[in-house]
């Protein structure tokens, strides 16, 4: 009997270890191509207006969102989100929170090739809304589409005072996107496969409880570079 308990416990090693390695390498993956996706967009003055990001609080990546399957609701996008870090938001960029998205808005029914969303989190109502829980953009938390380039000078009032300004690049094709009724929140789950350890959204990105990990140094670099100071805060112009 103890031969035979020892074989299964041996026959689940062996299959549940690889799969928790592949599992770790997508999560791995993922980050990269955050910060793959958002340096090739960032370095585009006619995407992402800088002005816009220089005003966000956080950046939430999904990289490669097959859109066609939230036509039948049966996948969803996974990501990242960082911020800055701070009591107010004021410092440098931070290690990211894995992020999902789940969808059902008019903006996800256009077809079934891969897109790449980023959303501008732009104040801190709308990052705490986010960490703490699902948040459904447009009940939850204000969205819009996004101003691009030099169409951010012409954006409305309301879509500038949004809490979320979201942004969508398939086939090279990059512009603001609605995507009100979608969902996003943290992925736990994905967190503990990134940082081994249980650890929510909410102490990763306001209590500093790790260290950006290796996957994520692009993605944070480039933000740090690209966006150093949150001018939307009059408090870090004084620093």
């Amino acid at each position: 009997m103890l031969k035979r308990f020892t074989a299964l416990l041996m026959t689940w090693a062996l299959v549940t270890l690889p799969l928790s390695a592949r599992e770790d390498k997508r999560e791995t993956d993922r980050l990269d191509n955050c910060g793959t996706v958002l340096k090739e967009i960032l370095d585009i003055p006619d995407d992402i207006p800088p002005d816009l990001l220089n005003k966000a609080e956080c950046v939430i990546i999904y990289p490669s969102v097959l859109k066609g399957a939230f036509i039948v609701g049966a996948s969803y996008g996974r990501g990242a989100m960082t911020c800055r870090t701070g009591e107010h938001f004021t410092g440098p960029w931070g290690a990211p929170t894995m992020m999902a998205l789940e969808g059902g808005s008019v903006g996800f029914q256009l077809g079934g090739q891969a897109t790449d969303f980023v959303l501008l989190v732009m104040n801190p109502r709308g990052a705490k809304a986010i960490l703490h829980s699902k948040v459904k953009l447009g009940a939850n938390a204000s969205a819009a589409a996004g101003p691009k380039g030099r169409d951010a000078e012409a954006a409305t009032d309301a879509t500038l005072r949004a809490e979320v300004l979201t942004y969508s690049r398939a086939r090279g094709l990059f512009a603001g996107i609605s995507l009100e009724g979608s969902t996003v929140r943290p992925d736990n789950d994905a967190n503990e496969r990134i940082y081994n350890k249980k650890v929510d959204a909410e102490a990763i990105v306001r209590k500093g409880a790790v260290a950006v990990p290796p996957a994520a140094q692009e993605l944070i670099g480039v933000l740090n570079k690209k966006s150093p100071k949150n001018l939307s805060d009059p408090a870090s112009l004084k620093e």
